[in-house]
């Protein structure tokens, strides 16, 4: 008989290199920009002088690619999930990125969503395993992406 993980894995196999979704929009705004600079002591004026900011090609304040890369949970946790891949599932955890770049700024006032394509899944002992998507940030209105990053997640099952 095939273990929680085991199941999961072959769900997950029959999924790779499919589009999984698309989430919904979610708006960055320049008080979460300045939280971000607080919190990380990152002020550089690009983020936080809408004045200042105005004279660069940016045309005014950018979110930190590192908040871009943070809201990546927010974002994916709004893509429609298959849940037959929960039983027995006890923990999902962060491993990493395997690559992240970041494609094109996020302006103060434009609205972000992912989407994502399971590339890989990996079984890791009978109880565990390791998927990694390729999750795309678009930014509304514009032809390239915010971030592109293959990120990576541990599965624990009972």
């Amino acid at each position: 008989m095939a273990s929680n993980a085991e199941t999961a894995f072959g769900i997950l196999q029959a999924k790779l290199n499919r589009p999984e979704g698309t989430g919904e929009w979610f708006e960055i705004t320049q008080e979460q920009v300045n939280q971000f600079a607080d919190v990380t002591h990152d002020h550089q004026f690009i983020h936080v002088d809408p004045e200042a900011a105005r004279a660069t090609p940016f045309g005014g304040t950018i979110a930190h690619g590192f908040l871009t890369l943070s809201m990546m949970t927010r974002l994916v946790s709004s893509i429609p999930g298959d849940l037959s891949i929960a039983k027995g599932l006890t923990m999902g955890v962060n491993y990493g990125f395997d690559k992240v770049r970041f494609v094109a700024p996020v302006r103060v006032g434009k609205r972000i969503r992912a989407s994502s394509v399971l590339s890989n899944v990996e079984l890791k002992g009978s109880s565990g395993l390791q998927t990694t998507r390729t999750v795309t940030i678009e930014i509304e209105g514009e032809s390239k992406p915010a971030c592109v990053a293959d990120w990576l997640t541990r599965l624990f099952y009972a």
